[in-house]
């Protein structure tokens, strides 16, 4: 740990993680800490999609939309173990958008941003095609089209892995307690895990904090000002299949809402709601009407209908947008806005963005900052994240080079280890010849192993952290299950965790 650092990132979520990725790769000594786990907060609590967003063409959103689209590309390339395509069905509801405004969109949505290795958009007839076997017989028209799907809590993991690689050190369960101006820039006051106060000092501090960058702003620096933040709750919630095929839907609303319905292994995760939020966003849940609304949708749409008690899992994010004025919540822009407070010792605080967008977001950050440390950024194509450089030229040829080679590893397990962890699945299989060498299995395909190199290599500290950010094997586990990991941990595991 240094005592000085020419950039303070506060905030572990996509953003911060991000723009404390690119500064280290640009050569400056950074320093991100985060109060509690990397991707505790709405950075995992999104609809994981790295996406343009077809429905912000309504709202005259093409610069965020062209953009998003070139992103899916590049991240596609950086992390292909983590990012695959993905197809999305719209069956079309005469009673809301017109045929003519859905092929105007999707028309858009092909030609908008570079699209190299997703396929365009193609009208469907349903009757006779397989999508439409789960839907009711009345959506006998639809569309298809592409985008992608991504772990969200992952991608800022490796985002965080990426930035140590580079030499950023990278602290979570860490608070700000408060900053001031001085002569070596900013003197932070900083408080570890144990509560241990120390002191570090900083050339720049980013202030990436989502839901409580205000909070920040106004309690932790002193620097209170006009609110300008809106703050939107998401839910989802997660149901047994409702159909075969790693395809998901796009499903409009009577509200000018969309909601999707995704494969999720053995389930679909099913969101979002958009519902203004004025509390605490460190305890939130999805609320009863959440769920019924997200049910409703789907079964105006689905043969097989669902029902609140179908739900296995739900969850709910707060999403910190820049306040424009929009009349509802849905209407608010995904945008990012960047407020740049000084230059001899700048205070940068992020308003907004989204996951598809985040390293746009960084580079904005970083030539915001660029005066200060005379910065040059570096030119894209960027270097793949932690495991997404594949020995092979696909996934699937790695995955049955793999095969071969772990041929004692059963294929379910292989083929989810290899998603999370990408080549980088060798260094945590290294030495092993049996399952046996993986240690205890916790259930729902979580091994020892893995949960020790989380710990070691991820910053996972907590139960929760292995089980619904850094795996979902949570999901894939008996409530007993759940409850034997915990008593494990205490057992086995916090003492590594907390040294």
């Amino acid at each position: 740990m240094r005592e000085h650092y020419d950039v303070l990132v506060v905030g572990g979520g996509i953003n911060g993680c991000g723009i404390a990725n690119l500064a280290a790769q640009c050569g400056l000594a950074v320093l991100l800490v985060e109060q509690d786990d990397l991707a505790a907060h709405t950075s995992s609590a999104s609809s994981k999609l790295i996406h343009g967003g077809l429905r912000y063409l309504e709202y005259g959103e093409f610069r965020l939309v062209r953009e998003a689209l070139a992103e899916r590309e590049v991240l596609l390339a950086m992390a292909p173990h983590l990012i695959r395509p993905l197809t999305f069905v719209l069956p079309h509801h005469k009673a809301l958008r017109p045929v003519w405004m859905i092929r105007l969109g999707l028309m858009l949505y092909d030609h908008l941003g570079s699209r190299e290795q997703l396929p365009a958009s193609q009208h469907l007839e349903l009757a006779q095609h397989p999508a439409g076997e789960p839907l009711r017989p009345a959506f006998h028209t639809g569309f298809s089209y592409a985008d992608c799907w991504v772990d969200d809590a992952r991608l800022v993991v490796l985002n965080a892995m990426q930035a140590r690689e580079y030499g950023a050190d990278v602290l979570t369960r860490t608070r700000l307690e408060g900053a001031c101006r001085g002569e070596a820039g900013w003197l932070a006051r900083l408080t570890d895990p144990s509560g241990r106060p120390w002191t570090v000092t900083a050339g720049a501090l980013v202030n990436a904090a989502g839901p409580w960058v205000e909070q920040v702003l106004a309690e932790t620096l002193g620097r209170p000002g006009p609110a300008r933040l809106r703050l939107v709750k998401g839910s989802h919630i997660v149901v047994s299949r409702l159909y075969q095929g790693e395809h998901a839907y796009l499903l409009q609303s009577g509200d000018r809402r969309v909601v999707f319905v995704l494969p999720y292994g053995d389930f679909n995760l099913i969101g979002t709601t958009d519902v203004p939020f004025d509390g605490d966003p460190a305890a939130l849940s999805a609320s009863a009407e959440e769920i019924d609304y997200l049910c409703r949708v789907v079964n105006e749409y689905f043969r097989q209908p669902i029902r609140p008690q179908d739900v296995v899992w739900s969850f709910a994010g707060v999403r910190p947008l820049f306040d424009d004025g929009s009349p509802s919540a849905t209407a608010v822009t995904r945008d990012y806005h960047l407020e740049l407070d000084g230059t001899d010792a700048p205070l940068l605080s992020v308003f907004g963005g989204k996951l598809t967008t985040h390293r746009q977001l960084a580079r904005a950050a970083l030539t915001r900052l660029a005066p200060r440390f005379d910065l040059e950024l570096p030119n894209d194509p960027p270097p793949a994240l932690p495991g997404g450089v594949l020995p092979t030229l696909t996934l699937d040829a790695y995955r049955e080079q793999l095969a071969r080679r772990f041929s004692w590893l059963p294929r379910p397990l292989l083929g989810a280890l290899l998603q999370r962890h990408g080549s980088l699945i060798e260094v945590l299989l290294q030495g092993a010849s049996t399952l046996a060498d993986l240690g205890t299995d916790h259930g729902g395909g979580l091994y020892q192993r893995e949960v020790e190199y989380l710990i070691e290599r991820e910053w996972a500290r907590q139960p929760d952290d292995v089980l619904w950010r850094r795996s979902k094997c949570g999901l894939a586990m008996s409530t007993a299950e759940r409850q034997a990991f915990a008593a494990a941990w205490d057992a086995k595991y916090s003492r590594r965790a907390e040294s």
